[in-house]
């Protein structure tokens, strides 16, 4: 039986791996590896592999943003309230990523490469782009890469399709705008000037939206005017799945035109990457290119 202190120690890694965006990127993966017919032990490796990256990707995060997540008297964070060392955070850091490497290598090499060179990039976000402006760009490169982990899976290796790959691309950018938002200020203490950091609130969640929208015609687009386009129902799921994330963008950039800087915006993206995903697979848009 696990002790209290070794759930409370296993509960504060968790809460230092950054939760939500964490499962919300596994679920991703999962339901685009189901989505392209894999069986059920390659869907759940898929999922182990992206987890495992993703644990490490948040855990080094608030490993190396500790200092400053202590000067700002961030809440929310374990590290910086002293709950936990900063050496375990870093370790169970290191710890993850390795599992990441090796589940990678079950994948089959395509998607093998794809995942490496996704967390690398939330590594290297991690390590010091986020105070450029180039930030945005390791968001761009994983979440592109995101299909390509869950389509390329399994020996055969086969690569999505090319709007698959655009839209998580440009799910990036409204992901990266939409998590700041809310730290611009403290980012600002601690000299953090990313992306979005550069646009300021208003014109960071315009793009941010934008974006959104931007990713559900190209989801839309795929569907209905892809090498195997749907029909019938299909067609209605696609076309209902674009408006709800049109609407959601459209309540987003009302409210960093209203000035609001909270999680509400980066939950509203993450609510509309879920609507598109289980609107693919609902539908049986043709994933793979």
């Amino acid at each position: 039986m696990t002790s209290p202190r070794r759930r409370s120690t296993a509960g504060l890694l968790f809460a230092s791996s950054h939760p939500g965006p964490t499962v919300t990127v596994t679920v991703l993966a999962a339901v685009i590896a189901s989505a392209v017919g894999h069986p059920v032990w390659l869907v759940v490796l898929v999922a182990l592999t992206v987890v495992a990256g993703q644990l490490s990707i948040g855990l080094a995060n608030d490993w190396i943003d500790a200092d400053r997540d202590r000067a700002v008297g961030r809440s929310d964070k374990p590290v910086a309230q002293g709950l936990i060392a900063v050496t375990t955070v870093r370790n169970a850091a290191f710890g993850t990523a390795a599992a990441a490497v090796v589940l990678s290598v079950f994948l089959g090499p395509v998607a093998a490469v794809a995942h490496l060179v996704l967390v690398a990039a939330g590594w290297v976000y991690d390590a010091g782009l986020k105070r450029t402006v180039w930030s945005v760009v390791p968001f761009v490169v994983a979440f592109g890469l995101l299909p390509v982990v869950a389509v390329a899976a399994g020996p055969e290796g086969q690569w999505p399709a090319w709007w698959a790959i655009a839209t998580g691309a440009v799910f990036g950018v409204a992901i990266h705008c939409t998590n700041v938002l809310p730290d611009l200020v403290d980012d600002a203490a601690t000299g953090v000037r990313g992306f979005p950091h550069r646009l300021g609130l208003r014109g960071a969640g315009v793009v941010a939206f934008g974006a959104l929208v931007v990713a559900a015609l190209l989801v839309l687009g795929g569907q209905v005017l892809g090498d195997a386009p749907v029909r019938g129902v299909g067609v209605v799921l696609a076309i209902l799945g674009t408006v709800v994330v049109v609407v959601l963008a459209a309540a987003g950039i009302r409210l960093v035109l209203l000035g609001v800087a909270s999680r509400t915006l980066f939950r509203l993206v993450i609510a509309s990457s879920l609507v598109l995903v289980v609107e693919l697979g609902l539908a049986g848009a043709r994933l793979v290119g």
